[in-house]
């Protein structure tokens, strides 16, 4: 019974929640769906740990698709032998991981200790961080204890059968069985996280700025009736 709650009801209550949060949000609350940006607060931490946390993550993302989504016979078939897919995502997902957990520890001490960033700080936001954290941690943890500490462990075999059968409606629960702790830890943490997604700052992830290719120029004008002695550059000449 244990077994289904975990590893069916849950990801399917997950499912739902992900997708009417979203159809929601996007409803009642669409000017509040930004990253609320806090770069006008302070920008030196921001550089660093911004594009550190973003490219890290979105290596840990290609890379949980091709080992959850992908089929183990699908990589095989295209002459990648499991060895070699191992030490590739072990090496990858190592440093990606590090990076993305490096990335994330700086955001949290900016937003911790800069005074006007901890102020537009929310409890909305606090929980996404801890949740977020949570989860790159344990999928960090898998990583090393089982891979390097230990004799390896062949995700593909059990947790992506697992992952893709729920999507084929046909959940098998029998799969997770005998996952190492970590691995089923790590795979309740994103449960959890996708559940709250929609209601965080995240649901910026899922956006795509098409309207800037549209959208007419910004006109800028100055309230100063004399422009000074220099020559006003091509294109902002003054609108009378």
């Amino acid at each position: 019974m244990t077994g289904v709650l975990l590893w069916v009801a849950l990801p399917y209550v997950t499912i739902a929640v992900f997708v009417l949060g979203h159809i929601w949000r996007y409803r009642y609350d669409k000017f509040g769906w930004t990253t609320r940006s806090s770069q006008l607060y302070e920008s030196r931490l921001l550089r660093i740990g911004s594009p550190l946390f973003h490219f890290g993550i979105l290596v840990v993302l290609l890379g949980h698709i091709g080992g959850i989504l992908i089929p183990e016979s699908w990589t095989e078939a295209a002459g990648i032998g499991e060895t070699a897919y191992h030490a590739i995502a072990l090496a990858l997902g190592t440093v990606a991981g590090v990076c993305t957990l490096a990335g994330l520890a700086i955001l949290v001490y900016r937003r911790r200790t800069v005074g006007p960033v901890f102020s537009v700080t929310t409890r909305n936001d606090k929980l996404m961080y801890a949740v977020l954290t949570l989860t790159i941690v344990l999928g960090l943890s898998a990583t090393v204890v089982a891979n390097l500490l230990g004799g390896g462990y062949n995700y593909r075999e059990t947790v992506s059968p697992w992952f893709r059968s729920i999507f084929y409606f046909q959940p098998d629960p029998d799969l997770m069985t005998g996952v190492p702790i970590l691995f089923q830890l790590h795979a309740l943490s994103a449960l959890a996280l996708f559940c709250i997604w929609p209601f965080t700052r995240l649901v910026h992830m899922l956006t795509a700025p098409i309207g800037y290719l549209t959208r007419p120029y910004i006109v800028y004008r100055s309230r100063d009736e004399q422009l000074g002695m220099h020559r006003t550059p091509r294109g902002w000449e003054r609108i009378t």
